[in-house]
């Protein structure tokens, strides 16, 4: 693990991003804190870094302070700021104002960006943390950006021929100048039932499954609510949800797969992370050509948008097993205690612990790769 590991008795000085600014911020608090609980605290210096509603950087002066209590009203957070450009240091900040300071609170050796949707996965923090010159955990821009935007990693997977569902995207400006054309549109190449999605975002947020033309015109306006771009997807009717965790760099591998049993409609936010009443079957139940028809499949999607670090591929597969398509690639999956990603790893024989140590050793050497590159003449 390169220079953070080569003194004896040394911890890797550990950052934990969580929070931050989009509708997945619980969701984000979560799995902070599942990860939290399961740390080596003997290998790993961990600082909490909470990313409030508003885009604030906050540490709490407590150390023992919890990530599921960090933003409870009266807590007392510190506003921080990364320092540009390689010293990978965080600083007090203080708004200016007589006797006010600015100090280092500590050095990182690693940051693991635990945030879910804009402003954390879709490449915003990682271009920050490569400014920075702090090793991070996970995809760099390009594919943290591909795998957030539903239009973009769709034209990818076109791209590269990888089989996906019919669909049709439009933007918000599109909507407003003539939303039953759209409608005349999907109904035309599509057919329902369908499904409606804003373009970056994840957990299901904004997601609803149209079953008939009445409702597409309120599906279609919620979802423009969170973004601004949508995408109107064909509903792989009567498919099995089929999930693969992927981990690794340039060399990637492929766990077990997993299958989603909705108890209802389809595997929605509230199944996800509220009700917890959606069935997850590991490993699913396949005929062993079709599972490694799929992992292989998940390598593919995985090198496509040019992941790094860990991704979850989701597919739906038809019951005879006859047609596998790829629904999305989410390159920073939940790590709750109900994730598939980290349970997917587990029925791998690579438990939760194992797994995070996994993840920050591929971050720190993609780091030491990158940083050979020549920057300049």
């Amino acid at each position: 693990m390169g220079r953070y590991s080569s003194q004896m008795g040394k911890k890797i000085r550990l950052g934990i991003l969580f929070g931050g600014r989009s509708c997945e911020h619980e969701v984000s608090v979560l799995s902070a804190g599942s990860m939290v609980q399961r740390l080596d605290r003997e290998k790993y210096e961990v600082t909490l870094i909470g990313i409030a509603k508003d885009g604030r950087w906050l540490l709490s002066t407590d150390s023992d302070t919890l990530p599921e209590k960090f933003f409870i009203e009266g807590n007392d957070l510190v506003p921080v700021l990364l320092d540009y450009c390689e010293t990978q240091t965080l600083f007090a900040h203080e708004i200016p104002s007589a006797g006010s300071q600015v100090g280092i609170i500590t050095q990182l050796d690693v940051v693991f960006p635990l945030l879910h949707g804009p402003f954390g996965e879709d490449g915003t923090i990682q271009g920050l943390l490569e400014l920075a010159g702090v090793p991070y955990v996970g995809s760099g821009v390009v594919g943290s950006a591909i795998g957030m935007d539903k239009v973009m990693m769709k034209r990818v997977f076109r791209a590269e021929g990888l089989p996906i569902l019919p669909y049709i995207e439009a933007s918000q400006t599109q909507l407003m100048q003539d939303l039953d054309a759209l409608e005349r549109r999907a109904h035309r190449e599509l057919g329902y039932p369908l499904f409606v999605k804003p373009a970056s975002l994840g957990s299901s947020v904004g997601v609803h499954r149209v079953n008939e033309t009445s409702d597409f015109a309120e599906a279609v306006l919620d979802a423009a609510q969170f973004d601004h771009k949508i995408v109107v997807e064909k509903a792989a009717a009567g498919a099995r949800e089929i999930e693969c965790a992927v981990l690794g760099n340039d060399t990637p591998k492929a766990s077990v797969l997993g299958e989603v049993l909705p108890s209802e409609g389809f595997y929605d936010y509230a199944s996800k992370y509220v009700n917890e009443d959606a069935a997850l079957i590991i490993p699913a139940t396949l005929p062993p050509r079709l599972a490694a028809h799929i992992q292989a499949l998940a390598l593919d999607v995985f090198q496509a948008v040019d992941a790094k670090g860990l991704a979850r591929v989701d597919f739906f597969v038809r019951e005879d097993g006859e047609e596998v398509v790829v629904n999305e690639i989410n390159t920073m999956p939940g790590f709750t205690p109900i994730s598939m990603y980290p349970k997917l790893w587990e029925a791998s024989n690579l438990p939760y612990r194992n797994l995070v140590d996994r993840l920050i050793e591929l971050a720190l050497e993609h780091h030491r790769d990158t940083s050979r590159i020549r920057r300049a003449l």
